[in-house]
């Protein structure tokens, strides 16, 4: 890689005085309970019994997740500086004590939530069947499976002094053996690792009108004996899994630094064991075995089901009954107005596309007719993550080959997508694209599209400016936005962005559009200190944002500030929040809701009453990339677009904004405490996710729709002290 100017970072936040514990919370214990969250929705009984178990599978994911890339660097934290303190007060030799033991409980919490669906699971005729109590026909044709789809799969390993103890990859699920034989003085240790291409759950024939499942690792256990045949004798038996340290350390100073993730993905797969999980029925001689094999000194024993993520196997399509009513997706009436002519709805006016609401196949379709279109010369376009079988991807492809300028700037370092954003990388430089990489020092998070034109009255630029991934699978559950519009300053702006990203030279001067990390940390330290003035001169002072996470402790003391100074702000913030809402004489002003349900909240919204009470038509909005973290606002590039049109900025902020604040049915409100708990406020019941999947919204309505389909104008109850 060349060389490099360095970026012109914010100053990274240092408090001035010993942070007190009661400023923040701790952001590893916020994501913990942000899990719990999820779990808790396992036990919504509001929802049905298969969704339920969807969460489940979805908060031991994230759990996994967590202990891959987090615990490694708390580990570190605490061997190499056991003493010194985070933002909350802990030193990080107690923080790793206390996030372990949070973290222990929420997978004890997991396992009991697994035995509470079982039955219920049960009870619909949906059943998880003991190998052992099988009838002769469902053994025989369990066993012809065995022989044909598992058994030829399954590579049985003994370690003995010549054979040593094998490799099991991240997240490997084995079984673990002791076996014995008449002329043999010792015993023989035997490792079976489950290939990750089979099902964990394998479906038995539908008989007695029921749907039956049993577990592969007891399949093969019971089967044992094509493996080792007499006069081999199965003494003992266990099953154990591995969760490895998944962070990648890059060279910021390497020459290629395509070359240098290749080799970090290699070295990423032999990370050193994070967390051996172990069948608590294990004999202690096989625990031993497994202990020293893996060079690891402790385990965590389990009564109860190992990898729980698995259990989304037994999320079947043919009992809808058991799943959510599916969710269609909308198409914006307004293309029917134009034909289908995207370029031509765009230049009527902005358009907003609210995802998973309404289709992703919007962006798509805009790519497809740019590549396909004569007269585009040109497409910029920022890749983050997105899916192996990508159409955005095709569609650049396809405009390369047709001799249009491509120019992709791909983020390699979205974590465990390197190896196929390098994969289609590949596919675009081959095509024809010309593909930047970006900084070396700073990841490329922002989301946008750019498309030139020449038309008429010369060239115009296309843009859509996002708040999530190009990611058609994810687009389907996650909830975010879309801009799509032809304003030629926001045009220029984006212009100079990727020549930011492509050439390191930062623009002089943005018009409209901000940037992280060279404004946009700064940007809303004055819109907050804006509303501060407001308050101050006794005007109304409201802020509202809606984000993933909120941990930057510079933002947060803003926040504090204005609170202190009488601005009333509502935060709803999904996952981790630093912020300790509700203390008398620092954040009495502020509330923080989180919003946990069937779509995962992703779009990142931030709004200022100017002066004015909120929701208003004088209020700024934005939507962002970014959420309020470090890394988002000083180590990443991303972007803050404000919405200018009347139409969108309505729709974000008296659509989006006030159902989301108005949900009581998925929402959690952050106690002084750090305890979550769950919104009641008295109100008839509003669930944002079904107002939005019940309602067009406003920017995409067309001239077809009938006056019925408007939807209902949403108001915040009256006696809301943020009305006061």
């Amino acid at each position: 890689m060349r060389d490099q100017p360095d970026p012109p970072f914010a100053p990274e936040f240092v408090p001035e005085k010993p942070v007190q514990e009661s400023i923040f919370f701790n952001k590893e214990l916020s994501l913990l309970a942000f899990n719990d969250r999820v779990l808790q929705e396992a036990d919504n009984v509001r929802y049905p019994i298969l969704e339920r178990l969807r969460f489940l599978s979805i908060c031991a994911s994230n759990l996994d997740e967590f202990y891959m890339t987090r615990m490694p660097g708390l580990r570190r934290k605490a061997t190499l500086q056991p003493t010194s303190l985070s933002l909350d007060g802990l030193s990080f030799a107690d923080q790793l004590r206390v996030v372990q033991e949070q973290a222990n409980g929420l997978l004890m919490a997991q396992q009991h939530c697994f035995h509470t669906l079982r039955p219920l699971l049960a009870e619909q005729g949906i059943e998880i069947s003991n190998t052992q109590t099988l009838d002769v026909y469902d053994r025989d044709w369990l066993e012809k499976v065995f022989l044909q789809d598992i058994f030829p799969v399954l590579t049985p390993i003994s370690v003995d002094p010549v054979h040593p103890f094998p490799f099991v990859a991240n997240k490997g699920f084995s079984i673990v053996l002791r076996l014995t034989k008449p002329d043999l003085a010792e015993p023989v240790f035997s490792i079976i690792p489950l290939s990750a291409q089979l099902n964990r759950f394998i479906r038995l024939p539908d008989r007695f009108g029921k749907i039956r499942f049993v577990l592969l690792e007891r399949v093969v256990v019971e089967f044992i004996h094509h493996f080792f045949s007499s006069p081999f004798v199965l003494d003992a038996s266990g099953f154990f899994r591995v969760l490895r340290d998944s962070d990648i350390e890059i060279d910021e100073d390497a020459d290629d630094l395509v070359e240098t993730f290749e080799r970090a993905i290699k070295r990423r797969r032999l990370g050193n064991v994070i967390r051996l999980a172990i069948s608590h029925d294990i004999s202690p001689d096989l625990q031993r075995f497994l202990l020293e094999g893996m060079k690891v000194p402790d385990c965590f024993l389990f009564d109860g089901l190992l990898g729980l993520v698995d259990v989304r196997e037994l999320i079947i399509d043919d009992r809808p009954d058991l799943l959510f009513k599916p969710a269609q997706p909308r198409f914006p009436e307004r293309f029917r107005d134009f034909a289908g002519d995207f370029f031509a709805t765009i230049r009527h006016k902005d358009l907003l596309v609210h995802h998973p609401y309404e289709s992703f196949d919007v962006v798509v379709q805009f790519l497809r007719q740019a590549a396909r279109d004569p007269d585009v010369v040109a497409i910029k376009q920022t890749l983050y993550r997105t899916s192996r079988d990508s159409p955005i991807v095709k569609a650049l492809v396809e405009a390369a080959e047709a001799g249009k300028s491509v120019t992709a700037m791909v983020e390699i370092r979205a974590r465990f997508d390197e190896e196929a954003n390098l994969k289609w990388a590949r596919n675009l430089e081959r095509a024809g694209a010309q593909v930047v990489y970006g900084f070396s020092a700073l990841k490329t998070h922002a989301k946008l599209s750019m498309v030139v034109r020449r038309e008429d009255d010369g060239l115009r630029t296309y843009i859509h400016f996002a708040t999530g991934n190009y990611h058609p699978v994810t687009a389907k559950t996650y909830t975010d936005l879309s801009l799509l519009t032809c304003d030629p300053v926001l045009g220029r702006d984006a212009a100079h962005l990727f020549n930011y990203m492509t050439s390191y030279a930062p623009p002089e001067k943005l018009e409209k559009l901000v940037i992280a990390p060279t404004g946009l940390r700064n940007r809303l330290m004055t819109l907050i200190d804006h509303e501060i003035e407001h308050a101050q001169a006794g005007r109304p002072a409201y802020i509202w944002a809606k984000m993933n996470s909120l941990v930057d402790p510079g933002i947060i003391e803003a926040f504090y500030r204005a609170s202190t100074a009488g601005v009333r702000i509502r935060l709803i913030v999904r996952g981790m929040c630093s912020l300790r809402p509700g203390v008398p004489g620092l954040s009495d002003h502020i509330e923080v809701v989180s919003i946990v349900g069937r779509f995962l909240e992703h779009s990142r919204i931030y709004c200022f009453g100017n002066g004015h009470v909120l929701p208003s038509e004088q209020a700024l909005v934005m939507i962002s990339s970014a959420d309020l973290m470090p890394r988002n606002l000083d180590f990443r590039i991303e972007t803050l677009v404000p919405i200018e049109n009347e139409t969108v900025h309505r729709q974000i902020l008296f659509q989006i904004m006030v159902a989301s604040l108005k949900d009581n049915q998925q929402s959690w409100l952050l106690m002084p405490d750090g305890q979550y708990q769950r919104h009641v406020d008295g109100q008839p019941p509003f669930s944002a996710h079904q107002y939005f999947m019940d309602f067009p919204s406003l920017s995409g309505r067309g001239s077809g729709l009938h006056a019925e389909t408007t939807p209902p104008i949403l108001a915040l109850a009256q006696d809301d002290d943020y009305y006061v």
